[in-house]
This record gives C-alpha cells, sequence and structure tokens, in this order.
C-alpha cells in the first residue's frame, strides 16, 4: 500500500541532502526518518540513497524516482491551494524580486492596486540589481529584464512585455549642443550610462531597416538609478539611454525629448518567473496574472 508520508520524507532528504538537515528542517527525529525512507525502498525492492557513516548519495534510480515524486507532492499541494482559494479571500504573504528600475516605473501603481483590491495579501519586495537563486531565496516570482532566453530550466519563464530602450535628452542640452543627426553625431557628447561598471560604455543602435551601429562613450555619470540619471538628463547633464516606459511622462511635458527617434539602443524582454517546482499560493498566483494582464499595456512597446 502506498504511503504518501514515504514519499515526502524521501522528497525531502534529497533536497536537503542528507538525513541530518531533513530531520532538522521537518523537526523530527533522524532516525524516524530513516525508517521511512528504508520502507519505501524495501516495498519499491530497489536502493534510492547509498549511505554510509561518510557519504550520502542518491542513486540514478533515486533520482529518477525524486522526479515523479516531486511532481505528484507539488500536485498535491496545487491541489489544496485551488480549495483554499474558493473557500477563502486572497491572504498570506508573497515575496517577489525586481531590479530598481522596474520597481520605480514598471510595477509600483501595479502592486498598490493589487493590493487595495486584496487587502489581506502581504506583499514583501525584494529590489536588486542581482541575479539571484529564486529557490534558495525563497522568492514566490521574481520580474527580470533580458535578451537572450534564461537558460535556469527549473524556472518558469512568462513574457510581460517586450521593452525598447531609447536616446533621451533635455530640449536646453539639444539647443546647446546642437541635436544629432546620425549616429555618428553622438561622438564625444556628454553621456549618462545606466551601470557603474565598466565606467565607459558603448551603444549598439538600430534603425527602423535593421541597420546596427556602435558608438563607444565615456559618460560623466554612471549609476545604478535610473532616477538619477533621468533627473540628470533633464538637467542638462547630457544624452542617455534609458527603457522607454521611464521616460513617458517627461516626454508628454517636454522636460525630455527622444534622440535620433528612428533608432533604438536595444530590445529587451520583461519575464515574470517562478520557480517550477514550488506549488503556488493563490496570492502567489493572482499576483502573477494580475502582472501578465496589466504590465505590457503600462510600459511595453506599442
Amino acid at each position: 500500500m502506498i504511503d504518501l508520508n514515504d514519499y515526502y520524507y524521501f522528497v525531502h532528504v534529497v533536497e536537503k541532502k542528507g538525513f541530518t538537515p531533513a530531520a532538522k528542517a521537518l523537526s523530527m527525529p533522524k532516525s524516524r526518518l530513516s525508517r521511512h525512507v528504508s520502507k519505501l525502498e524495501e516495498r519499491l525492492d530497489i536502493k534510492l540513497i547509498q549511505r554510509t557513516s561518510r557519504q550520502f548519495k542518491v542513486t540514478e534510480t533515486g533520482q529518477l524516482f525524486y522526479q515523479h515524486a516531486r511532481a505528484l507532492l507539488d500536485e498535491m499541494e496545487a491541489a489544496e491551494a485551488a480549495i483554499e482559494s474558493r473557500k477563502t479571500s486572497l491572504s498570506g504573504r508573497v515575496t517577489m524580486s525586481c531590479s530598481l528600475g522596474v520597481a520605480q516605473f514598471a510595477v509600483k501603481d501595479l502592486i498598490v492596486e493589487f493590493l487595495q483590491k486584496h487587502p489581506k495579501v502581504e506583499l514583501v519586495q525584494q529590489v536588486t540589481n542581482q541575479n539571484i537563486d529564486l529557490v534558495s531565496s525563497g522568492i514566490d516570482l521574481a520580474i527580470r529584464g533580458h535578451v537572450e532566453t534564461l537558460p535556469d530550466s527549473s524556472i518558469i519563464q512568462r513574457s510581460l512585455a517586450t521593452v525598447s530602450w531609447q536616446l533621451f535628452a533635455s530640449p536646453d542640452y539639444l539647443t546647446n549642443s546642437g541635436t544629432p543627426q546620425t549616429p555618428y553625431d553622438l561622438y564625444k557628447r556628454q553621456t549618462l550610462k545606466v551601470g557603474w561598471q565598466p565606467v565607459v560604455g558603448h551603444w549598439t543602435l538600430q534603425n527602423n531597416e535593421g541597420v546596427k551601429t556602435t558608438v563607444p562613450y565615456t559618460p560623466q555619470l554612471c549609476s545604478d538609478d535610473m532616477s538619477t540619471l533621468k533627473a540628470a538628463a533633464i538637467n542638462g547633464l547630457g544624452i542617455v539611454s534609458l527603457p522607454a516606459y521611464t521616460c513617458r511622462q517627461e516626454i508628454s511635458v517636454g522636460s525630455l525629448v527622444r534622440v535620433l527617434p528612428s533608432w533604438v539602443t536595444g530590445r529587451a524582454q520583461l519575464s515574470l518567473l517562478t520557480p517550477s517546482r514550488r506549488a503556488q499560493s493563490p496570492s502567489t498566483k493572482a499576483l502573477g496574472e494580475y502582472l501578465l494582464n496589466n504590465l505590457s499595456e503600462k510600459i511595453g512597446d506599442s
């Protein structure tokens, strides 16, 4: 007879990489945990884990069994979460990670709207420009910008929006320095740069016909904070490349204008990332769907 507790304990032993750390995480005696795994091996009549006083190793068969056992437990958790979502309003904690630029310019309004609709949800927002491991950091969902497909197969990726990076400057700066008519006119202009490493940079520009060219530059200001760079550009300190959505308001009021409007300095994909081996709570799933349904309209290329 199948005992799902055996599956549950076996998965924990594999994921914690040993009986001792798994027993500690589960707050149970190591001997009891070992008995569950031994009983599972006896019923299957095969060795799943090779263990000695000095070595812990999951066998090839054990790895295969783990994949199916993990999937089964995920489905069980999802089934319970689906029932709970019908019984109660959304509640509980959701942990989300995103970059500083995304936090400041892309999602802040949507987060406020979502929490107003679901006042029992608690959102913990981690803002960092570093790529972090979602599973080990306990992140429920993350938003990341990228050009190439992200390689981590343990992460589910769903497209949120395609975003163009464009060149911007203040009207006063262009009046004083002249408005560039071609990419070559960007040479030796005052510039600003996203990111502080390296302290020199280059723009790879592409026009509507697909023509590409590269222009090197040495910026007066480098920063991870797009708000600082945008303020510097508004105050006439030079030309900056930023995601188009970050400057929509400034374009509308005329404090910034596009430089070389037929050219872009890149196109990035914003993706919603979730761990593939973790059952999502109703609140996590609802926030993810809210972002998927609304973010592109707010920040994506038309």
